[in-house]
């Protein structure tokens, strides 16, 4: 019988009634008994096969594979964030993919970095309920992810080097049935370079069939002066065309966050970041620590890291969905149309079939400016 753990103590008490399952790289297929059999130099069972070794440039691994019915319940990922000095955008250039039951493209595409609220190819502190990532680089999922008939999530490796070390853990249950009415979970990655002037950016559109919305990172990157925030989040609600049946009130009020994020240290306002269990602010940055000028490295235009979780607020659809955020500023002279480099991974609930993603924007073009 399945029984749908929603992340609260409500119900932890409750008998359990699924066949608990892990895969890594020391039970690749998640088999009963066979957890950790290879052997090192310690002897037989003793860490001898704790990660993937040498995933070299162009290889797409299969990190796990199971037959359904069943639950994704948590995942667990680690790696160096660089191979060498100059080429250290590791996070960005390994791309995730989820596929469930038959489908042929994939559910989940996203960066790997991107997917855990860590975007800009460098790793932050994030504290959420569905999505941690402590205390540096120990990458952490639980959006359940259900599936009937059967899962996969594989890795590809577009880095220029290949990876030494990946560490994973795959935690999920099987059952005897899922119910009729389950959705299985999306994920998809986006940028936009340079938006267009008075145009929104576009963080999830194409959507078809029956879901609901749970959550948006964002990763943004200043082009402009003065304060970015007044842009307003909409959501285009089964067959809404020119307005949006939700518009909130502007980016930073969508993140939860007000005036401006500001605090006063020494006589100057600065920005806040923070972590909660359904919004944030994790990371800032104006440096470029390991690429260029290392000893003058405050000459990169600022990135900010956002997440929202709509956990208890999911924006439901009953045939279709599109997501877009305008990019609007303030300044002396009021507020003006802006253009900045927009990244994003929208997350959300459907039915199957879904429809195919746009295609993956290069590596190259991925990177940090």
């Amino acid at each position: 019988m399945y029984q749908a753990f929603t992340g609260g103590l409500g119900g932890i008490a409750l008998a359990k009634h699924g066949k608990s399952r892990a895969i890594n790289a020391e039970n690749p297929h998640g088999e009963k008994g066979r957890g950790g059999m290879a052997a090192s130099h310690l002897g037989p069972s003793r860490k001898g096969s704790p990660c993937l070794k040498d995933i070299e440039p162009g290889t797409v691994v299969t990190l796990a594979e199971m037959e359904g019915p069943g639950q994704i319940n948590h995942i667990w990922i680690t790696v160096d964030n660089k191979t060498t000095e100059a080429d250290c955008f590791v996070l960005r250039d390994l791309v995730i993919r989820m596929y469930w039951d038959d489908e042929e493209t994939p559910s989940v595409e996203s960066p790997l970095g991107d997917f855990f609220c860590c975007g800009f190819g460098r790793e932050c502190f994030v504290n959420s309920v569905p999505v941690a990532v402590v205390p540096n680089r120990g990458f952490n999922c639980y959006f359940p992810m259900p599936f009937k008939k059967k899962a996969k999530i594989t890795l590809e490796n577009q880095h220029a080097n290949k990876i030494p070390a990946f560490f994973y853990q795959v935690d999920y249950c099987l059952y005897d049935e899922l119910p009729d009415d389950i959705a299985y979970f999306h994920a998809q990655w986006r940028r936009e370079r340079l938006t267009e002037k008075t145009k929104d950016y576009t963080i999830l559109d194409g959507v078809k069939g029956k879901g609901h919305y749970i959550g948006t990172y964002m990763a943004l990157t200043t082009l402009e002066r003065y304060w970015w925030g007044e842009g307003e989040m909409k959501f285009y609600i089964d067959g809404d065309e020119e307005y949006p049946t939700i518009c909130g009130t502007g980016t930073e009020d969508y993140f939860g966050g007000s005036w401006s994020f500001a605090k006063q240290v020494d006589g100057k306002t600065v920005e806040q970041n923070y972590n909660t269990p359904y919004l944030g602010y994790p990371y800032y940055s104006a440096h470029d620590e390991l690429i260029h000028n290392f000893y003058h490295n405050d000459d990169c235009p600022p990135m900010r890291g956002f997440y929202r979780w709509h956990l208890q607020d999911p924006i439901c659809f009953e045939e279709d969905l599109r997501v877009t955020i305008q990019q609007i500023g303030v300044g002396y002279r009021g507020l003006f149309e802006r253009q900045d480099d927009v990244a994003s991974v929208a997350y959300w609930y459907q039915t199957l079939p879904h429809a195919p993603f746009q295609p993956l924007m290069s590596k190259e073009d991925r990177w940090p400016r």
